[in-house]
């Protein structure tokens, strides 16, 4: 039996010719990522090892990006925690205020993640590099010590589920508007421990960002991780971002996969997920009428350039809503800087938004936007649990960019009319 495109990777990292579902691996790892919140966990589990060192200093990342600028005592003794770690030893990819970004975003605008990559972080997220077809997933904190010490990790080798995305997406239809439509079609726990792979005529369409966006929530699906094949654009992406050699894998034909579901991209509308699960879904034709109080453009999932884009094409000279705050939080300096220089840094402002330094703050309420008691906020991030940008009785809606920027217009939840 032939191996899908994630078993091919994870063999080749294990030194076998061959792997299948359900096998347990040792694989090498070309990078472990941690951040703010779980790499001190990280560095203490560490020492305990009592291990010399790390594995090699160039293929660890460590993004200050949860609460940083730190908002607090607690978060600036975790920063100063993983600051001394990485000076001491000589982490080459330590990422701190300045040069700091949301790390799915920042790692591949850096070129750290390429095709064929095995990677690991202490971050859920992780899995977002599956768009450069690289094997990447979340891990525990322990599991992060013990990749830093070792270069290595244990896996599973995941069962997958084929998706096949065919068709042209309507104009405000974005990778975020198609992963929530599969989460919506699956649940939140359709792809368990399993590897979603993209595959079809559909995914020309899409941008390198629409494609970021999809496989990072595949873990909101409870993937293992999700992946897409190695395309022109992903070429052209990684050859402009990075000077690291990448390697191209391509599922067998005879491949086997525990489910397969076909997605008609012209078919979907722009769509919203309802609190308190991601797998809430429903058309914007769908939302009745919902007085909002907040709405967030930003984080990893929806905080880069082609996200700002099309939420300044839709705040341009317009105000947005009177009782409303805007959010937008770009992803990366590199981002913010670019966004300064197109203009869509004072399309915000005029409009009556704010903009934030890159930080994931108000996605897992921890600071620039949280919630107080029933309160609801449209927010371009990725997950909507009771609680989770605020007060428990607060109310997150996930949705595209171009579906938060009309909301924010409108006061309520909202989308195109074209």
């Amino acid at each position: 039996m032939g191996m899908t495109m994630t078993q091919k990777i994870l063999a080749a990292h294990a030194g076998l010719d061959t792997v299948s579902a359900g096998q347990l691996i040792e694989a090498d790892l070309d990078l472990v990522l941690g951040n703010d919140i779980t790499s001190p966990v990280a560095i203490h589990e560490i020492e305990k090892m009592k291990v010399e060192g790390v594995f090699d200093r160039d293929k660890i990342a460590l993004v200050m990006d949860h609460f940083v600028p730190n908002k607090d005592i607690k978060s600036a003794q975790h920063c100063k925690c993983v600051r001394e770690f990485a000076c001491r030893h000589e982490i080459t990819n330590f990422f701190d205020v300045g040069e700091m970004g949301i790390e799915h975003a920042l790692l591949p605008e850096k070129g750290l993640t390429v095709a064929g990559d095995v990677v690991i972080g202490a971050d859920s997220h992780t899995c977002t590099y599956g768009a450069l077809g690289a094997f990447s997933t979340g891990v525990g904190s322990t599991d992060m010590a013990a990749g830093m010490a070792t270069g290595k990790a244990w896996f599973k080798v995941p069962s997958a589920i084929k998706f096949h995305l065919t068709g042209k997406p309507a104009k405000w239809v974005s990778g975020k508007d198609i992963i929530l439509h599969i989460i919506g079609m699956i649940g939140v726990d359709g792809a368990l421990y399993r590897s979603m792979e993209f595959v079809g005529d559909g995914i020309g369409y899409l941008t390198m960002d629409d494609r970021f966006t999809i496989a990072n929530m595949a873990i909101e699906a409870g993937g293992k991780n999700g992946i897409f094949p190695v395309d022109d654009l992903a070429k052209r992406y990684m050859e402009e971002h990075s000077k690291r050699n990448y390697t191209v894998y391509e599922a067998d034909a005879d491949a086997e996969y525990e489910q397969e579901y076909t997605i008609d991209l012209s078919a979907l509308k722009p769509t919203v997920a309802f609190p308190h699960l991601p797998e809430n879904t429903k058309t914007i034709d769908q939302v009745g009428d919902l007085k909002i109080d907040q709405v967030v453009i930003g984080s990893c999932t929806n905080g880069r350039m082609d996200d700002l884009r099309i939420a300044a094409s839709i705040l341009k000279d317009k105000k947005v809503a009177k009782g409303v705050r805007a959010i937008v939080i770009p992803a990366t300096q590199q981002i913010y800087l670019d966004a300064m220089e197109e203009g869509l840094i004072k399309i915000f402002i005029e409009a009556g938004a704010i903009v934030s330094t890159p930080t994931c703050g108000p996605c897992l309420g921890g600071y620039m936007g949280i919630l107080a008691e029933h309160e609801r906020c449209v927010s371009t991030t990725n997950r909507n649990f009771v609680g989770r940008m605020g007060h428990v009785e607060s109310e997150i809606y996930l949705a595209s960019p171009a579906v938060a920027a009309f909301s924010a217009l409108t006061g309520k939840l909202s989308g195109p009319t074209d």
